[in-house]
């Protein structure tokens, strides 16, 4: 449900979601250096691949979303990496909306950036691989949660009537946030063995 369809947003959130994507793209590209775009490309590619395997869980279904990886490895450029993917998605499978692109992609990119920024020096400084591992888990799950709250509140804030499935689409999020916890953690902690520059996003 993360790819929220045309015609159930109201104009307000709409527009809101819009513009905090416009203000994320263009962090983003300030963030973006020329020695990040192909990792931003390799990740988008990534999110775009395992977010069209839907596993049906309940009355919805979920997909792997990445977005705490994403938040790590590419700080603020993670709005550009999401946004290019949904785009592809809308455009190709019909996935998602364009006139909600914006909010897709705030409520994917936004939790997996705060996640990058708060988990990231940890993951990056820590000698210990057993609280790399954790927070890179804490960064995957948390981001799934706070995609899964943010769906619920935009679809609570364009009409009461969507209550209950805010409420449902909150608690289908519970068991992705722990596949992508494992994902997470176990990425980060290969990469910190094999690359781990790859870990720390490049600024201009």
């Amino acid at each position: 449900m993360a790819h929220i369809p045309d015609g159930l947003l109201s104009a307000p959130v709409l527009i809101g979601g819009g513009l905090l994507a416009a203000g994320g793209v263009a962090l983003g590209l300030r963030w973006l250096d020329e020695r990040m775009i192909p990792r931003t490309a390799l990740l988008a590619a990534a999110f775009f691949a395992g977010s069209l395997v839907a596993v049906p869980v309940g009355p919805s279904s979920v997909h792997l979303l990445l977005a705490g990886l994403m938040g790590v490895m590419l700080g603020p450029a993670t709005f550009l990496a999401v946004l290019v993917a949904l785009l592809l998605q809308t455009l190709l499978f019909g996935f998602g909306g364009l006139t909600t692109l914006g909010v897709n992609t705030v409520n994917i990119a936004l939790p997996g950036v705060l996640c990058g920024m708060a988990l990231g020096p940890v993951i990056r400084s820590t000698p210990r691989a057993s609280l790399r591992f954790a927070a890179g888990a804490a960064a995957g799950a948390l981001a799934v949660l706070g995609t899964g709250g943010m769906v619920a509140l935009v679809l609570w804030l364009s009409s009461s009537d969507f209550a209950p499935a805010a409420r449902v689409v909150i608690a289908t999020y519970l068991p992705l946030a722990l596949v992508e916890a494992f994902v997470t953690g176990a990425v980060v902690s290969f990469l910190a063995r094999v690359q781990p520059e790859a870990l720390r996003p490049v600024t201009s």
